[in-house]
């Protein structure tokens, strides 16, 4: 189980980037790495091809590393929290908000 996954809200904690905030919209577990709205964009100089006839400047998202990411709390929206793990009344393992001690993803 993943500590941050798709459709987490985070925070940027580290880097260039630092203070800005997100969705995530992909995670790549075995890279470390998640692609964030509105995050790490950067531009690519593209040249035409037979595919696709325009080049030119195109903006693009680049994954961003876990470590530099925190979650949001979902219930205050302004702080960030760690996560935790551990079981609910099924014995099914659940994220847990460390700051709220309440669950992440229960609707």
């Amino acid at each position: 189980m993943q500590r941050l996954k798709k459709g987490d809200r985070v925070r940027v904690i580290s880097g260039k980037e630092t203070g800005k905030e997100g969705t995530i919209l992909q995670v790549f577990p075995k890279l470390d790495k998640a692609i964030v709205e509105g995050v790490n964009i950067v531009k690519k100089h593209q040249k035409p091809n037979h595919q696709k006839e325009e080049g030119g400047i195109v903006e693009k998202q680049l994954p961003i590393h876990l470590c530099k990411l925190a979650l949001v709390e979902p219930k205050a929206k302004t702080k960030i929290t760690k996560v935790r793990f551990g079981y609910d009344k099924n014995n099914k393992k659940v994220r847990i908000a460390k700051a709220t001690n309440s669950e992440i993803g229960k609707k």
